[in-house]
C-alpha cells in the first residue's frame, strides 16, 4: 500500500472539487451514503434472516 498522507489528501480534495464542482459532489456523496446504507441493510439481512421475518 501507499502511503498517503494529509497533504495529499487536501490535493486529490481540490482536484475532485475542481473537476466535479461542488453542486456534483454533493449529489454523489449522497448516492455514496444511500448505496452504503442499502448495503449495510442488505448485509444485515443476509446476516440474520430470521431477525427480519420476525419483523414482519
Amino acid at each position: 500500500m501507499s502511503n498517503i498522507g494529509s497533504p495529499e489528501l487536501v490535493v486529490i480534495a481540490v482536484i475532485v472539487l475542481w473537476l466535479f464542482g461542488a453542486n456534483k459532489l454533493k449529489e454523489l456523496a449522497r448516492g455514496l451514503g444511500e448505496g452504503a446504507r442499502e448495503f449495510k441493510k442488505i448485509k444485515k439481512e443476509i446476516e440474520n434472516p430470521e431477525s427480519d421475518e420476525n419483523q414482519k
